[in-house]
């Protein structure tokens, strides 16, 4: 159950970012309230996991799901260019993270 609550509290990090990006300095009430809610549903998600994953695994996990969420979002969405280095980039740190669940 931690790992899947993990993913989740991954997920919730790319939801936070995008939130905060959207609030444009908070000065945007609604997108603020989201990045709020994200971000404490996140780190909660991420502190119940880290019961009985180790620190440094789950960490890195939890970071890595949000930082390729992101992107992936960036480029998708925002207009964030998508170039063969930036996609090979975004599955290594992908590899790493399953590597990490799989060496666990």
């Amino acid at each position: 159950m931690a790992w899947v609550v993990l993913i989740v509290a991954g997920v919730l990090e790319t939801v936070w970012a995008v939130a905060l990006e959207a609030s444009r300095g908070f000065s945007r009430p609604v997108p603020g309230l989201v990045f709020a809610l994200g971000l404490a549903l996140s780190m909660g998600g991420l502190a119940y996991a880290m019961r009985s994953i180790p620190l440094g695994t789950g960490y890195a996990v939890w970071v890595g799901i949000g930082a390729v969420g992101t992107a992936l979002h960036g480029m998708a969405v925002m207009g964030d260019a998508v170039t063969t280095a930036r996609v090979s980039c975004l599955v290594l740190i992908l590899g790493g993270v399953v590597g990490l669940k799989v060496l666990h």
